[in-house]
């Protein structure tokens, strides 16, 4: 089973390919240029330097959302795209849960923070939980292992909010994603648990984890028509905000 993998809801321009439970290519980069000038030859690159048949290919999984609205919008066509191309599902793995999935079966919880602006986060609490199974057998039929879970489902919300929920739950979390840069100052005022963040090559989002997450979303039947597929918005666009207070005042 072959997964093709896409990420560009936030900084990091990410996709990646996996065969089964084996990574067979990745590329990263987070630079200046836009997602519609790097995902596509990105994608290329990693067709042409595994000698990859496009045809062989069983889905596409993609982090759908939260994140950037303009990132959401060119992971999603390029992800319709394929879909329709190659006549395969697409995968829709929600963003928070593919960033805290770097940090699979770590025993505290994880808090993947992003910059929403205007002062909130999109965030959520995670934590991994031991499936044993029958005989052995976890997820999905597989080999015993951990499972993600959303102790808080991914939300819009100010980073106070979600500090106040992680000192109620009172234990250890790792913190990682964009939003640790700006609201680090902010976290050391708050906190009141002990709290790492994760390291470099693991604090951000990875088309891998994406692939991961997909290959066990595909197993289960979680997946939609290429056509259907919309990304996943936790609020407003900035122009919709604007837009909705013209028309307030409009009516005033």
């Amino acid at each position: 089973m072959k997964i093709l993998a896409l990420d560009s809801s936030g900084l990091v321009a990410s996709a990646a390919l996996t065969e089964d439970d084996l990574l067979i290519a990745e590329y990263d980069i987070q630079y200046k240029k836009t997602h519609s000038q790097t995902l596509l030859p990105m994608l290329d690159e990693i067709r042409r330097m595994i000698d990859l048949d496009m045809e062989s290919v069983d889905a596409v999984a993609l982090a759908a959302g939260p994140g950037s609205f303009t990132g959401l919008r060119i992971g999603s066509a390029t992800a319709k795209g394929l879909g329709l191309a190659l006549d395969i599902p697409i995968v829709e793995i929600p963003t928070l849960e593919g960033l805290a999935y770097n940090l699979y079966g770590t025993a505290d919880y994880i808090c993947p923070i992003m910059d929403a602006r205007r002062g909130q986060v999109y965030t959520g609490i995670y934590e991994f939980v031991w499936e044993k199974g029958e005989r052995g057998s976890g997820i999905s039929g597989g080999p015993a292992g951990y499972s993600i879970t959303a102790v808080e489902p991914q939300c819009a919300v100010a980073i106070e909010e979600i500090a106040k929920k992680l000192n109620d739950l009172g234990r250890r979390v790792i913190f990682l994603g964009d939003g640790v840069p700006v609201f680090r100052q902010r976290l050391a005022e708050l906190m009141q648990v002990e709290y790492s963040f994760a390291p470099a090559h693991l604090n951000r989002q990875r088309a891998a984890s994406i692939a991961a997450l997909g290959s066990i979303y595909f197993k289960e039947g979680k997946t939609v028509p290429a056509a259907e597929h919309t990304p996943i918005y936790l609020r407003l666009s900035q122009a919709e905000r604007e837009r909705n207070e013209r028309n307030r005042q409009g009516e005033a």
